[in-house]
């Protein structure tokens, strides 16, 4: 099996990570392509209200939020997928009780966020 840093496109977990041994960090351009927010939030946590000028897909991996697309809320958990559409307004929340872990799919190469409140 080849090193995952000899392999183009691949990123080893201590060139993101903002703590090492902690799913937090991010990465813009990725591939070129697409900018990578890992997120881990403690209960109550999480980003206020604000928009993209692109789609952005939220994969979580641990834990539960409680996601504000435009005028629908989704609780979402381990294995769930939600896709926000280009200048959709969104929010979400850790719920608890268990740290949320996600993969934030920023299709644009830079991170561009308009924050409504």
């Amino acid at each position: 099996m080849a090193d995952e840093t000899t392999v183009p496109g691949a990123i080893a977990l201590g060139d993101w990570t903002e703590t090492p041994g902690e799913w937090h960090g991010e990465v813009q351009g990725f591939g070129g392509e697409v900018s990578l927010i890992f997120v881990r939030a403690e209960p109550g946590k999480g980003p206020r209200l604000h928009s993209h000028p692109y789609p952005e897909t939220f994969i979580v991996r641990a834990g539960r939020a409680l996601y504000t697309i435009g005028d629908q809320e989704i609780e979402a958990g381990p294995g769930q997928i939600l896709v926000v559409p280009a200048g959709a307004p969104h929010k979400f929340r850790s719920l608890g009780p268990d740290t949320l872990e996600s993969i934030d799919i920023h299709a644009s190469e830079r991170f561009a966020t308009d924050w409504l409140e």
